[in-house]
């Protein structure tokens, strides 16, 4: 059963949002448990890599039913939605899109029928990249799109249930090393919950232990939220598979590790560890550099919170400047499902953040965020802190300048959008009307995450993939709205108004 009576979200300040990662995934095998409930405060504890929509699905052996709208987790689900979900094992998902448009027919868990009758239900963050390639040899086999469903997930859950002759395990290790680009998997039948990871590690995926059972999951922080205690991360290129026979593990294609700096930056957690290093940690070792690395004359180190907490922690430790709160932000506005009118939409960063004008009047200000990708929301932030009182407005940034699109999961794949492919560092301190910018540089990054460098993925800011990106990739792939990595062919419609070129004269 599925719910269709959810209305498409709207984001305020969608046109400066912060990036978006492609998805959380959480899954679970415990009999005697509460798996819908389990997995509702899993895809909770993960709902900041995911707001658009929520789906679990559920099996108690016989069965296997989905339940998924667009919305937030909170507003997909009741107490009596989930007191109808039995069984013993279930996968949960949040999803931003990467690939296929907002539609409750792209929500996930994904879903198919196999030829044998039996039932899969799949969860995936992060992004394929050769998704047209993969739907070519779909079409070819006779394999056609499921409910009218446009994402590379759908289009994975399908190739993975079009064996009739072989176990979804069996099907799992004859398509995976087909799949290219960033997966971190979490699906099941009726008897088994699997996971799986892309050789190259991008998104991160964990396993870890219940009383009576296992969870799989994207970050730590939700293995906390349910009491699981932490096992190990599922290694790159590694199909494990959890059933009442206990857990097996085979691998599908030699490791290559190259996870996701960004996730040290912003898209994780700060209570999550990431290849045994605390995220929070890195972020606060990340503003002790940049305190170094961008010194400043100023009164006070405030945060944009609460991404830019940390790092600004950091910074007003390795500076001596006292660290303050200078901005108050509405925790709850963010997506809704009412559209603020023309007058209320027109307070712009108002709607998130509002300043403590006692702190800030008559006062040198360092104002650290994680990152600038358009610019529209820092050019409004100093704008508003100098009406506010501010003498200066000395902008600090925890990473480096983003200046490649990203396709491995990250929602920010028009090189159009980024300031920084654009405009210098002066530039884009002209753009936004600081008095000084600084960015963490690349090298200070990779430091503060005490990870090797080689074992890295850095593209958005080096542009160095290190998966071998198509000719045609694109969000809308399989919509027919294509665009070529080079630049050649339809760009999507907003990335025109996005142009770096004209930061300095926009309003």
């Amino acid at each position: 059963m599925a719910r269709r009576d959810g209305k498409l979200t709207h984001e305020f300040l969608d046109d400066d949002r912060k990036p978006q990662d492609a998805c959380g995934v959480f899954g679970v095998w415990a009999p005697g448990e509460q798996v819908a409930k389990l997995t509702y405060f899993g895809i909770f504890a993960l709902q900041h890599r995911g707001q658009e929509a929520a789906g679990i699905a559920v099996s108690d052996g016989s069965s296997l039913v989905v339940y998924k709208d667009l919305g937030l987790v909170s507003q997909v689900f009741d107490e009596a939605t989930l007191a109808t979900l039995q069984g013993h094992i279930a996968v949960g998902h949040t999803r931003y899109s990467t690939t296929g448009s907002t539609t409750w027919e792209n929500a996930q868990p994904s879903f198919r029928t196999t030829p044998a009758g039996t039932g899969l239900a799949l969860g995936h963050n992060g992004n394929l990249v050769n998704t047209a390639d993969l739907a070519a040899e779909a079409r070819a086999a006779g394999i056609g799109s499921g409910m009218g469903a446009t994402t590379d997930s759908e289009l994975l859950t399908a190739l993975l249930a079009a064996h009739p002759d072989l176990s979804v395990e069996e099907a799992s290790m004859l398509v995976l090393p087909k799949l290219r680009g960033a997966f971190s998997l979490v699906f099941m039948d009726e008897h088994t919950l699997y996971a799986a990871r892309d050789a190259q590690g991008v998104r991160p995926l964990v396993l870890g232990r219940l009383e009576r059972g296992w969870v799989v999951t994207s970050e730590t922080a939700a293995l906390d939220i349910v009491g699981a205690s932490f096992v190990r991360e599922i290694e790159p290129g590694e199909l494990i598979a959890i059933d009442e026979d206990g857990l097996r593990s085979q691998s599908f294609a030699p490791p290559k590790p190259k996870g996701c700096v960004f996730e040290y930056v912003y898209l994780a957690r700060p209570d999550t560890t990431i290849s045994g290093r605390s995220v929070h940690s890195a972020r606060v070792e990340l503003g002790r550099r940049l305190a170094r690395e961008h010194p400043a004359e100023a009164d006070l180190v405030i945060p944009v919170p609460e991404s830019g907490t940390p790092a600004a922690i950091g910074y007003a430790e390795e500076s001596g400047i006292p660290y303050g709160v200078g901005l108050v932000k509405n925790s709850y506005v963010g997506r809704t499902f009412i559209q603020p009118s023309q007058t209320i939409r027109q307070l712009g960063i108002r709607l998130k953040l509002n300043p403590l004008r006692d702190v800030i009047r008559g006062k040198r200000l360092v104002v650290v965020d994680d990152t600038i990708v358009r610019g529209n929301t820092q050019r409004a932030l100093v704008r508003m802190l100098r009406e506010a009182g501010a003498l200066e407005v000395h902008v600090r940034i925890s990473a480096p300048p983003v200046k490649w699109p990203c396709f491995y999961g990250i929602d920010f794949a028009s090189k159009a959008e980024l300031v920084a492919s654009g405009l210098d560092d002066e530039g884009i301190r002209a753009s936004i009307g600081a008095d000084s910018l600084g960015y963490v540089s690349l090298d200070g990054l990779i430091a503060a995450t005490e990870q090797p460098k080689t074992r890295l993925c850095r593209a958005c800011f080096d542009g160095e993939y290190p998966i071998a990106l198509p000719e045609v990739v694109g969000k809308h792939v399989l919509e027919g709205i294509e665009k070529s990595v080079n630049g050649v062919g339809r760009e999507p419609e907003h990335a025109a108004s996005y142009a770096a070129e004209d930061a300095l004269t926009r309003p």
